[in-house]
C-alpha cells in the first residue's frame, strides 16, 4: 500500500489526566485515492491528520509512506488548513513561491507558480495581496501553494469549513477538478456527510471517546455525482444512522459536564 497507518494510538495529558484520543487506527490508502475522515467533534480526525503530517507523534503504532517511516514533517506531504494562513505582506504569487525559492532558482519557481495559478484559475490575481481576495480565493491560493511543492499526499483539514455554503460548493467542484487533473492522493477531514460523499472514493467514519474507525465506506457512484440523487441519499442515510449514537453520546457528555460544572 502507498500510505499505511498501523496500530496507531494517541494519548494527551492535561492537568495530570491522560486521555486516549485515538485507539487502534489501522488504515491503508492507495496512491491517487481520495479518502475522507468523517465523524463528530472530538473523534480525533484532525489529530490523525496531524500525525500523518508528522506534526504530532503517535503514542503507539507507526505510519509509512512508500515504506518510509513517518517521524516528522516532510515535503512529501502538503497541508491545507481551515484558514488559508497566507503571508499578508506577500502577493499571491510570492506566497506560492515562498517555499519553492529554497528548493530552486527563482526563474524555475516562477514557472511552477504560473502552472498552479492556472490550475486553481487565479492567474489574473498573481500580483494581488491576500486581503484583496475573497475567502474562497484565498483557499485556492493555499491549495496551489501546497500543490506547488509536488507532495505525494495532500492533507486537508476542513479546508472549506469557514466558508459560506455557496462558496463551499463551488470549491468542492474546484477540488474535484484539481484532483482529477493531478491524481494526487488526498486525505480530507470534514464534518459534512454530503461533502464527503461528493468528493471521496472512500469515507472513513470515526467514532469518539476514544476515536476509532467505525466503518470504511467505498462510495460507488459515478462522477459527477450530482446526477445520482438516489444513490447519494442512500449513503447519507447509512452514514447518518451510523453516526447517530456517536453524536448522541457527545451531546450527553457535554450536558453532563455542563451540569457538573
Amino acid at each position: 500500500m502507498f500510505l499505511t497507518i498501523k496500530n496507531v494510538q494517541k494519548r494527551f495529558t492535561n492537568y495530570g489526566k491522560t486521555e486516549l484520543v485515538l485507539k487502534d487506527i489501522n488504515l491503508n490508502i492507495k496512491e491517487g485515492e481520495f479518502v475522507s475522515l468523517l465523524g463528530p467533534s472530538g473523534c480525533g480526525k484532525s489529530t490523525l491528520l496531524n500525525i500523518v503530517a508528522g506534526l504530532l507523534t503517535p503514542s503507539e503504532g507507526e505510519l509509512h509512506l512508500d515504506d518510509c517511516l513517518i517521524t516528522k514533517p516532510g515535503k512529501d506531504r502538503g497541508m491545507v488548513f481551515q484558514q488559508a494562513a497566507l503571508f499578508p505582506w506577500l502577493s499571491v504569487e510570492e506566497n506560492i513561491m515562498f517555499a519553492l525559492k529554497k528548493e530552486m532558482k527563482k526563474k524555475e519557481a516562477r514557472v511552477i507558480v504560473q502552472k498552479y495559478l492556472q490550475l486553481v484559475q487565479l492567474s489574473s490575481y498573481a500580483k494581488h495581496s491576500p486581503h484583496e481576495l475573497s475567502g474562497g480565493m484565498q483557499q485556492r491560493v493555499s491549495i496551489a501553494r501546497a500543490l506547488a511543492m509536488n507532495p505525494r499526499v495532500l492533507l486537508m483539514d476542513e479546508p472549506f469549513g469557514a466558508l459560506d455554503e455557496q462558496t463551499r460548493r463551488r470549491l468542492q467542484d474546484e477540488l474535484e477538478r484539481i484532483w482529477s487533473e493531478t491524481k494526487k492522493t488526498i486525505l480530507f477531514v470534514t464534518h459534512s456527510i454530503q461533502e464527503a460523499i461528493k468528493l471521496s472514493d472512500r469515507i472513513i467514519v470515526l467514532g469518539t471517546h476514544p476515536g476509532k474507525i467505525l466503518k470504511e465506506i467505498p462510495i460507488d457512484i459515478d462522477r459527477p455525482r450530482e446526477q445520482h440523487i438516489q444513490e447519494i441519499v442512500y449513503y447519507e442515510d447509512m452514514i447518518t444512522k451510523l453516526l447517530k449514537n456517536e453524536i448522541d453520546n457527545v451531546v450527553e457528555e457535554e450536558l453532563y459536564d455542563a451540569v457538573s460544572y
